[in-house]
């Protein structure tokens, strides 16, 4: 009787396992599918976009903002375009600008660079003071103005110049020549002005355009 029992108790257990058994090779199955199975591919970067150069009151202002934190009533002496090889030429605007601002109550002036790219050793990205020196009040024919008399920007001050006649006489004979821009404040006109000039600076050029930083007007043309 025992053994009757044992006996229908391991076949019962047999066709239990026989049961199981298609969803342990299915489980199985699927294991190997999913170990043999590609990885996935890594997803594409986007491509870096493009640089786009600023204007001159944008690049100043960033500049001043630094400044500030130095003296809050920091005045500005000067700023200037600069080119890179690096940087696509836009005429009116650029990549990488150079400005000086001066201390009337320590006697000093800062120098700081603001670019779009990294360029060592001179240049880094975004802000960077680079000079801190002893300021007298003037420097040669330029002296310091307040920031909040640049009320035009250098992308109309270039449209301003570049539709002068000369300045269009000249573009035709020297086609593709950079453009450089200028910022400072001198004797001859009452306000700041931007000097927009046909070369890679004012000593290489031999034509450049005086426009109004204030009211954006033409002034004068230099030879």
């Amino acid at each position: 009787m025992l053994l009757t029992v044992c006996g229908g108790a391991l076949l019962e257990c047999r066709q239990v396992n026989m049961r199981k058994l298609p969803l342990l090779l299915g489980g199985l199955l699927l294991l190997l599918t999913a170990c043999s199975e590609q990885p996935a591919a890594p997803a594409k970067k986007e491509p870096a976009k493009p640089l786009e150069p600023v204007t001159g009151q944008s690049a100043l202002f960033k500049m001043y903002q630094v400044a500030r934190t130095w003296d809050p009533r920091a005045l500005v002496l000067k700023m200037e375009s600069m080119h890179s090889a690096e940087i696509p030429e836009v005429p009116g605007k650029a990549g990488m600008w150079g400005a000086t601002f001066t201390s009337p109550d320590q006697g000093r002036s800062h120098t700081y660079t603001f670019s779009l790219i990294e360029e060592l050793p001179s240049l880094h990205k975004g802000v960077f003071q680079v000079a801190d020196e002893v300021f007298s009040g003037k420097k040669g024919v330029t002296q310091p103005f307040l920031i909040a008399a640049v009320k035009a920007d250098t992308d109309a001050a270039y449209e301003t110049a570049k539709s002068q006649p000369k300045a269009v006489e000249y573009d035709k004979k020297f086609p593709g020549k950079p453009i450089t821009i200028l910022l400072e404040k001198n004797d001859r006109f009452p306000d700041p002005v931007w000097r927009i000039i046909w070369g890679e600076s004012v000593g290489t050029s031999n034509f450049s355009i005086f426009v109004d930083a204030t009211s954006g007007g033409f002034l004068e043309i230099m030879h």
